[in-house]
């Protein structure tokens, strides 16, 4: 009767489509320099459709507040400009997220010696998805990818 239950068990698991299963859920952090602005980490991939835990840590002795945000693929640029022109809006220096529909996800400014955690689903289609700091001035230099893989 084992063998039976063993023999049912792989065919049904063998029949599950690979899109069905559950992506490993990953833990990634992010370093802003103290001085530049740059992030530890040019790149980091993540599984589509795994639960993401990312953590933008703003060591004490940094000169500047930073944040992380993640746009659609190939918007890095657009986004950034909308942050460039937000930039005359004193709100915005107190949460610079750019309104766009390109944004996916983003944090709070994490100020230094503070960390920033957001969580998310990393996104189910395949691409490499940039992130970038869009405190005023930033962005052009402080970002990264993403690559999201099957």
């Amino acid at each position: 009767m084992k063998q039976l239950t063993r023999s049912i068990f792989i065919a049904a698991a063998l029949a599950v489509p690979a899109s069905a299963i559950i992506a490993e859920d990953t833990e990634i952090t992010l370093t802003a320099d103290k001085v530049q602005f740059a992030y530890d980490k040019k790149e980091f991939t993540v599984k589509a459709g795994a639960k993401v835990k990312l953590t933008l840590d703003n060591p004490t002795g940094a000169i500047q507040p930073h944040n992380i945000i993640i746009v659609k693929p190939g918007k890095k640029d657009a986004v950034g400009m909308i942050a460039n022109q937000s930039m005359a809006d004193p709100n915005f220096l107190k949460n610079p997220v750019p309104k766009s529909e390109d944004v996916l996800f983003s944090s709070k400014l994490a100020q230094p010696g503070t960390k920033e955690v957001i969580e998310f689903t990393a996104p189910s289609e395949p691409g490499e998805y940039p992130y970038l700091c869009t405190f005023p001035g930033h962005w052009i230099i402080m970002n990264g990818i993403m690559k999201v893989e099957k």
